[in-house]
């Protein structure tokens, strides 16, 4: 499913969903909504994902990879940041974990879910996925390293009573996460760009220009229609992220009705914030281009951590109460599984079903005892 691209640039759905989507968070935002709203608002929601994806695209095919999908997860992660930020501001139960919560739905959500779903999608079509172990690698070791220091550690320190940090080690935490981040964005973007480029199943590297016809964006946009794209994508997310939030009251109503943990709340709200880089993710594997999926799930699980650690931790400056950033031991168990799933999926650069079906399975896992702890 996607937008159509027909008609005038600004008659076409891909930009009035965005801007559709954008002006009713503005008129929503702080009320409470009619059962027949909230439908209005889900379908806004879903044409803001919709949008997101085909502008991203259209970014990625003007810039190329790994750019594109580093623009989209970048993009989500920001906002999401933000998203973050205001409700702790705000106050009220459960913004003491949340950030931890958020932080650890996305890394098993991009991780298993995303990845998983990618590799499946492609080894059924294609026989096996491919892509570069070194790239690959690369990224699921900064991404377990992120997670281990960020999640783990505050679960074992003493300095403070709790799993939580001391402001000295949360300081170590914030800089030691930007610092990866941004050395891995260097070398994916500069150093090692080859790494990160696809590889199809017969084993052939690819760019954007060289891709076959199934592309829909088969002539590279012009400057101009990639930097409205680019303004149209922020403008969805904004628009996915925010009416995620409107929504997340609804959710919080069903989900302590249906007698759920709170933390199901942030999962559900992760889920929806990350529609974006799944769909994406997805459409990259229907193509044979596993790497680029790949490169959206673990680059949006590397700038969940790499971003919103440092950006907590300047923002603890004047957020009142404690700062929950340690896992329980059933998360760290399945982080641990994560881990090592992921890294004798990486290590051969090729992935049949099974192992796909192997990071579904602990996906499932995650969600599941989220809910039924």
């Amino acid at each position: 499913m996607k937008l159509p691209a027909t008609g005038t640039f600004l008659t076409r759905p891909s930009t009035i969903a965005p801007l559709a989507a954008l002006v009713a968070l503005v008129l929503v935002w702080g009320h409470q909504l009619a059962p027949a709203l909230e439908v209005v608002v889900v379908l806004l929601l879903a044409g803001a994902v919709l949008a997101a994806v085909h502008h991203a695209e259209v970014v990625a095919h003007r810039v190329g990879e790994p750019y594109g999908s580093l623009i989209l997860a970048v993009a989500v992660t920001v906002i999401e940041v933000g998203l973050i930020i205001t409700l702790m501001v705000s106050g009220g139960p459960g913004t003491a974990s949340l950030a931890r919560d958020t932080v650890f739905a996305a890394v098993m959500i991009t991780c298993n879910g995303i990845a998983g779903l990618s590799l499946l999608v492609t080894a059924l079509r294609r026989g096996v996925a491919v892509f570069n172990p070194e790239g690959t690698g690369a990224a699921l070791t900064t991404v377990i390293t992120l997670a281990t220091l960020s999640l783990v550690l505050p679960t074992f320190t003493m300095s403070s009573p709790g799993p939580q940090f001391s402001g000295a080690q949360l300081v170590f935490a914030a800089v030691s996460s930007l610092v990866l981040y941004v050395l891995f964005v260097f070398v994916q973007s500069v150093r090692h760009r080859d790494y990160f480029l696809p590889i199809t199943s017969t084993g052939r590297h690819t760019t954007d220009a060289a891709e076959p016809v199934e592309d829909e964006h088969a002539a590279t946009p012009t400057a101009r229609a990639a930097l409205s794209s680019l303004l149209l994508l922020l403008t969805a997310l904004v628009a996915v992220v925010g009416l995620a939030k409107v929504e997340s009251k609804t959710i919080e109503e069903v989900v302590a009705g249906a007698g759920l943990p709170h933390t199901v709340v942030g999962v559900v709200i992760a889920l929806l914030i990350l529609l974006p880089e799944t769909i994406a993710a997805v459409r990259n594997a229907r193509r044979d281009r596993a790497q680029i999926s790949l490169n959206l799930a673990l680059g949006s699980a590397m700038a969940s951590i790499g971003l919103t650690i440092p950006a907590i931790a300047v923002a603890s400056i004047w957020l009142d109460g404690p700062l929950l950033l340690g896992l329980g031991p059933t998360e760290i168990v399945l982080l641990a599984l994560t881990a090592i799933a992921g890294v004798l999926t990486v290590m051969p650069g090729r992935a049949t079903v099974l192992q796909a079906t192997v990071h579904l399975t602990i996906c499932s896992g995650y969600l599941f005892l989220a809910a039924n702890p």
